[in-house]
């Protein structure tokens, strides 16, 4: 925002920095809980693929690319898009069960990410 003012019959120029929250859909980097999902249709009208590097998110859309990393291994893989959720409180992502697999967490059913959004 700019704003300005005369003084003295000179005009001062102020220019003032807002602060803005980043919406989730813009945000670069999250870091939080992980887990993975299984069924059979996702909210983009895919049929689940287990065998893919699939992730559900809350409000990115469809088709965006992210870097996962386990934070425990410095594990990272690439999962795309298709679906919504996890819509329990605290995490971030639901991946694949291939996802889970490649990074280690398939046992334990939760784990600790970071997700970097990568296009």
């Amino acid at each position: 925002m700019t704003s300005l003012k005369t003084i003295g019959g000179a005009v001062a120029v102020a220019t003032i920095a807002v602060a803005t929250n980043v919406s989730t859909a813009d945000a670069m980097t999250q870091t939080g809980i992980a887990s993975f999902y299984s069924g059979g249709r996702t909210a983009s009208g895919e049929r689940i693929d287990h065998k893919g590097f699939t992730a559900a998110h809350r409000t990115l859309p469809f088709g965006t690319r992210l870097r996962v990393t386990r934070l425990s291994t410095g594990k990272t893989i690439i999962v795309r898009i298709n679906d919504r959720g996890p819509f329990i409180r605290g995490r971030i992502i639901d991946v694949s069960k291939t996802a889970a697999v490649a990074l280690g967490f398939h046992t334990s059913g939760v784990t600790q990410v970071k997700i970097e959004r990568v296009d």
